[in-house]
């Protein structure tokens, strides 16, 4: 029997997208494989590694386990979103300064929950970033590296209101 594929509308970087899929397919492969973003990365496939990370209406959430039809109606942030007219959005600019990836498989998912974080939390602890990048899994060992990039972003962008 054939699967029942229907239209979603997704708003992915503000940008408005018509994708065909079935209901049931993952996020993660939309982005990837439907509107070319490579960015989020296909890590564990099960929500625990954080490779496939992007923000949607401003929250972290794990693009590998979140079904498309329920990303619709949302707006979603890509790392590809950071950036703007080319130049990097000031955490990643951080990231690359502190040199902060080996291999770069997580910093995808490190970059974007570092993002949320200073949106919500301008000035955060070493306490709070260590807290809210513990669910990022990165095999390289460049944790201190990665925790100087998000300090350096926090000095640098704006205290008021969400950073864009």
């Amino acid at each position: 029997m054939a699967r029942k594929r229907s239209e979603h509308l997704l708003n992915v970087n503000g940008v408005d997208h018509r994708v065909e899929s079935e209901k049931s397919t993952p996020l993660l492969f939309i982005l990837r494989n439907d509107l070319g973003l490579s960015g989020p990365k296909f890590g564990c496939g099960y929500g625990e590694c954080g490779a496939c990370t992007v923000i949607i209406d401003g929250l972290v959430a794990r693009s590998c386990v979140i079904p498309v039809a329920l990303a619709e109606g949302h707006r979603i942030v890509t790392l590809e979103g950071l950036a703007s007219d080319g130049v990097p959005h000031p955490v990643q600019q951080c990231f690359i300064e502190a040199q902060a990836a080996q291999c770069g498989y997580c910093l995808n998912g490190m970059i974007m929950t570092a993002k949320a974080l200073l949106d919500r939390n301008p000035s955060p602890t070493d306490e709070e970033i260590r807290n809210e990048l513990r669910f990022n899994l990165c095999r390289c060992g460049a944790h201190m590296e990665i925790l100087t990039a998000v300090r350096l972003a926090a000095a640098r962008l704006p205290t008021s209101g969400p950073a864009t």
